[in-house]
């Protein structure tokens, strides 16, 4: 169980890692539009919808990325002043508003993806770049953040059990 766990972590690092580098494609791209459009007096056509589906790219694909860090808002005013097996039991119930989230993004998102697949779906813009890569994104962005999710859930699951915090 436990190499599967590490499995997931490792494979969220990765992708966390290699996709942090679209922050540099996306400053190229805006950079070269900068200079052509206010330099060269020769704007594109395709410099604002590749720039936004690079970042929402960057944003979806990053969730169990920042899941894995503890990088997502927490509320915790009360939170922190409870023992580790107390936040841990906490954990475990709103634990089921996040899978709630996850597998709705994850059911909606694949549909919605792969219909879009079907279609071929394009922007509808002089440029008319293909979108459904993006959309595809969302169930394998919602799959990454949902299988973070259960990494933490089960050591959770066993601070509760054990009262030994994890420190993975």
């Amino acid at each position: 169980m436990e190499r599967f766990l590490k499995w997931i972590d490792r494979t969220n690092e990765y992708l966390g890692k290699a996709v942090s580098y679209f922050m540099l494609v996306l400053v190229v791209v805006i950079l070269y539009e900068i200079f052509v459009r206010y330099v060269l007096n020769s704007p594109t056509i395709w410099a604002h919808e590749i720039s936004q589906m690079i970042f929402g790219a960057y944003i979806l694909l990053l969730g169990g990325f920042l899941q894995q860090r503890k990088g997502h808002v927490n509320v915790e005013i009360l939170y922190l002043h409870f023992s580790p097996r107390t936040r841990a039991a906490i954990n475990l119930f709103t634990w089921l508003l996040f899978f709630l989230f996850c597998g709705v993004l994850l059911v909606k998102g694949w549909e919605m993806g792969w219909d879009s697949f079907k279609y071929r779906e394009t922007e509808s813009t002089t440029f008319a770049p293909p979108i459904y890569p993006i959309k595809m994104m969302i169930p394998l962005g919602a799959l990454l953040l949902l299988l973070q999710g259960v990494v933490k859930y089960i050591r959770d699951l066993r601070v509760v059990i054990t009262g030994k915090e994890d420190l993975s």
